[in-house]
């Protein structure tokens, strides 16, 4: 302890000369023992916390010394096991109390338990300081010496016993006033601040906080040296002992050293929690957390320039100039999201200097195009889907020279301020990273603060989800404590929508890790923040909106989320531990089978030779290119009964609708579900309706009003990137030889069972699916082309008859971002779908060009090790059940188009 801070908290004997301190012969008031403690050693660290060892007489006489004005504000709490459990080592608010920020804070030891140990530490007895008991003496030296007290905390009605009281025993004490603030207005800034302007007004001298802990402390530290009080004493229930609601343990019972008890038979229910399960953990905190002297609980330097430098008028710095804040952002297909937070980023360039880097993992262009709109605004095609942290590390390294890097998520808007806000916190506490606080599009706060994971966080996590959300925090990785989310404080991690990252650490962390590809990413790198030694910060008051929309779902990213969980623990524990919590993660996706069609989840986790097909990092095909402007044409978009997905089909067609060289009709047939007026929401699309629920009626009809050529059919469920729409039209346009043709596509059969996965894989290893126009879910045709097809027959496998109206050389397969297509999910799904082929294949058979000895060849050629024989067997298997299923049903051919539900789920 420094010369300066010893001098601050002496009491005014000591700074006088008037008694003299010797580390082995000064006596304790109370009982007489030699105190065995230097000067420098009055403090201990008690499970983390630090705590100052006086006596009773001491405590009293250096409080009142520091309610006279001129001072440092003084704040008092009492420690003991409640207190270890909030502020000591590894707890939520470890370390809030030392802050730069905030009022010298002076913990006094309370507690038996403490006592005891203290008395083990130093080999003599320490009395104890509560609150409770400090108070009568306090208030006699607050009459003596005419100082204004204040109480903060308790009911009105208390508030009346306690000044009724007062005025018998204390005639001539001076009350400054009574505040009793609901928990909404303490956790509301702005009336926080209000709060302390009025106790400021009131000109206390001592405050007396009554909010319980933490919330006491915590509101002290943010507050306290606004409310202009000298001395503030964090007391808890002495209110409630002034006033006489609440009845202080018999002597006999506070001299056996359990209080607790008395006050958990009071009041069972809002105790329990306190004295039986976070009690025993913060006693095994004190016992294993705990020395002599105080612990230093500084952290590396994170100096920087902070200055709010308003600048003249607003906009980005370009990419050359060193700025206070450079921005990443990772886009994909983020073009709606991305102006409103570009709109809100430049808000803040009044306050500092900005510059923003978007690395678009987007196959087509629209995200790119939008950004165009922003000057200055780097935005990079990354030439591929290589996920967050892939995309990260290339944005990091284009941005040049800052003092600090913010990451955001492009669903988000900056509130004003936010950056600013936490700037400041990196700059007072040395953080490496801060993260703000997120609010979802209504308003709440989204829980997004978390712990490091460990195996009984993941069990507790897989049993009980979001219910008992107050668990201990061993229980939990998730912060659900609403408390967490009203001060800045110390965490583990956040989720990386947001987080502010100082220029050293970057350097010397590193790139993100990509093996990630997305979740866990973030885990990561605060992991590694942590142990090179820098602090992770949440700053309350920088706030942002998170839409919550980016990365969409699927079963394959829930695969992924728990498959990465997996892949962290393994990187950074043992190989015993690992699989400790491994089972955990399969426990949880057992669990969530039953409600959430988690068998996916759970099949995914079980086999881990099956985790290379989940979503990884992808480079779009050599020679792909988007067309400077997008060509004209139609898409036809046949629709019964799918209002689960047509939105999605819709969306990436929007700037093509919009721009108004594409016209998009909807041709809904035989729709009874919300088909009808998702479509028309759309309002540069056309909406047809047709009453027979029929695919080739649909197709027919769409083709009767289209204005445009070439004309793209899109089954509804498909996604198509604007790309591949543009190049596939421009391939046909007039006077090609190109009658006909289709984008690549990729097969989407995330949570698909196994069998079906097979029959996808060997389908993927033969060459003719490849070649052909059938089996993607969308070709076009130019307006030559459709000479030859006038009208669709009543056919289902329209696909099919395509592909066979035309010769190899007519007909093509544009390389370029490729289409999903959602394969069915059940075998049962998989036969009706392959039995409608077939049927239409039949209905063709006197169409020239059947293949199935050609197909049998090239699946027999593609056996290149035992997994693939297994699944061209699975392969041939469905083939020959789906021809059987489809020749039982020729004569019952019609124009019926069935929907595979199973895959719009």
């Amino acid at each position: 302890m420094s010369a300066s801070l010893r001098a601050l908290v002496q009491p005014a004997a000591w700074l006088d000369g008037t008694t003299s301190r010797h580390p082995a012969g000064d006596v304790n008031a109370k009982s007489g023992a030699p105190h065995q403690l230097s000067a420098d050693n009055d403090w201990v660290t008690l499970g983390g916390s630090p705590v100052r060892l006086l006596s009773f007489e001491e405590a009293v006489e250096l409080i009142m010394q520091r309610s006279r004005p001129g001072r440092t504000p003084l704040a008092v709490a009492s420690a003991n096991l409640d207190h270890l459990q909030h502020f000591g080592a590894g707890a939520r608010w470890a370390g809030i109390l030392e802050r730069q920020d905030t009022p010298e804070w002076l913990s006094l030891l309370d507690g038996a338990p403490l006592v005891r140990h203290v008395q083990e530490m130093t080999g003599r007895t320490w009395p104890r300081l509560a609150g409770s008991d400090l108070i009568q003496p306090l208030l006699d030296g607050a009459e003596r010496d005419h100082f204004r007290i204040g109480f903060l905390g308790g009911s009105a009605e208390v508030h009346a016993q306690v000044r009724s009281r007062l005025a018998s025993s204390h005639p001539k004490i001076v009350i400054s006033g009574f505040w009793s603030p609901d928990r909404t207005s303490l956790a509301d800034p702005a009336a926080s601040t209000d709060l302390a302007n009025a106790i400021a007004a009131s000109r206390t001298d001592i405050l007396v906080v009554c909010l319980g802990k933490p919330r006491q402390e915590l509101w002290i530290s943010e507050y306290g040296c606004q409310t202009g009080a000298n001395v503030m004493l964090a007391f808890g229930a002495v209110v409630d002992f002034l006033g006489g609601r609440m009845r202080r343990a018999p002597a006999a019972v506070q001299n056996l050293g359990i209080e607790w008890a008395w006050r958990l038979l009071l009041e069972p229910r809002r105790l329990a929690n306190r004295y039986l399960i976070q009690g025993p953990e913060a006693y095994i905190r004190l016992r294993n957390v705990s020395s002599l002297g105080r612990t230093d609980h500084s952290s590396p330097s994170a100096e920087q320039d902070f200055g709010v430098k308003l600048r003249n008028g607003k906009g980005f710095s370009p990419m050359t100039v060193e700025t206070d804040v450079a921005v990443i952002i990772v886009t994909y297909n983020s073009e709606r999201d991305i102006p409103s937070l570009l709109n809100s980023l430049e808000l803040e360039t009044r306050e500092q200097s900005i510059k923003v880097v978007v690395a678009d993992n987007s196959p087509e262009p629209s995200t790119r195009l939008e950004v165009a709109n922003y000057p200055h605004v780097l935005v990079l095609a990354t030439g591929g889907n290589l996920g967050y942290a892939g995309a990260i590390n290339l944005a990091m390294r284009k941005a040049g020279d800052a003092r600090s890097f913010l990451i955001l998520n492009p669903d988000l808007r900056v509130e004003p301020g936010a950056i600013r806000q936490m700037r400041h916190r990196m700059a007072i506490s040395g953080a490496g990273v801060v993260v703000p606080l997120l609010k979802d599009d209504d308003g709440t706060v989204y829980p997004s603060l978390r712990r490091e994971p460990t195996v009984t966080r993941a069990i507790g996590d897989a049993v009980m989800g979001s219910k008992l959300s107050g668990r201990p925090a061993w229980l939990s990785e998730m912060d659900f404590d609403n408390e967490s989310y009203m001060h800045a404080h110390k965490v583990d991690w956040a989720t990386g929508a947001a987080l502010l990252i100082h220029r050293d650490v970057a350097q010397l962390v590193g790139d993100w890790d990509e093996d990630y590809f997305l979740y866990s990413e973030e885990t990561d790198f605060m992991h590694r923040v942590r142990q090179a030694g820098w602090e992770i910060w949440f700053e309350s008051k920088a706030v942002m909106s998170h839409s919550r929309g980016g990365s969409g779902a699927s079963l394959a990213l829930n695969a992924l989320m728990a498959i990465n969980r997996i892949k962290y623990i393994r990187k950074f524990h043992t190989p015993p531990y690992s699989r400790a919590f491994r089972c955990a993660v399969i426990l949880s996706a057992l669990l969530r089978v039953p409600v959430t069609r988690g068998i996916g989840v759970l099949a995914a986790v079980l086999r881990e030779g099956s985790w290379g097909e989940l979503p990884h990092a992808e480079i779009y095909p050599e020679g792909v290119r988007v067309p400077a402007a997008i060509p004209t044409g139609t898409v036809i978009i046949p629709a019964h009964n799918e209002a689960s997905v047509l939105r999605r089909t819709l969306d990436g067609l929007v700037p093509a609708m919009v721009g108004g060289t594409v016209e998009v009709i909807v041709a809904c047939n035989g729709c009874t579900d919300d088909t009808v007026s998702i479509a028309r929401s759309y309002k540069d699309a056309r909406v047809i309706e047709v009453e027979e629920a029929s695919k080739t009626a649909a197709l027919n009809a769409g083709d009767q009003v289209a204005t445009r050529w070439p004309r793209m059919y899109l089954d509804a469920d498909i996604e198509l990137p604007l790309e591949a729409l543009c190049a596939t039209l421009e391939l046909l346009g007039e006077g090609g030889a190109i009658l006909c043709a289709r984008p690549a596509y990729r097969y989407d059969f995330s949570g698909a069972s196994w069998p079906v996965r097979a029959f996808y894989r060997a389908r993927n290893r033969l060459p003719k699916p490849a070649e052909s126009i059938w089996g993607a879910g969308v070709y076009a045709i130019s307006r030559k082309g459709k000479a030859r097809l006038p009208e669709f027959p009543s056919v289902a496998a329209d696909d099919c008859l395509v592909d066979r109206l035309y010769s190899d050389e007519e007909k093509a397969v544009v390389q370029c971002a490729p289409a999903t297509v959602r394969t069915p999910r059940t075998t049962g799904s998989l036969l009706k779908t392959l039995g409608r082929n077939y049927r239409s294949n039949v209905i063709l058979r006197d169409v020239p060009g059947s293949h199935t000895m050609q197909t049998l060849r090239d699946l027999v050629g593609s056996v290149s090790g035992p997994r693939s024989a297994v699944e061209a067997g699975v392969y041939a298997a469905f083939a020959l059940a789906g021809r059987l299923h489809a020749r039982r049903w020729v004569g019952l051919e019609s124009a019926a188009w069935e929907s595979d539900e199973s895959s719009r789920l």
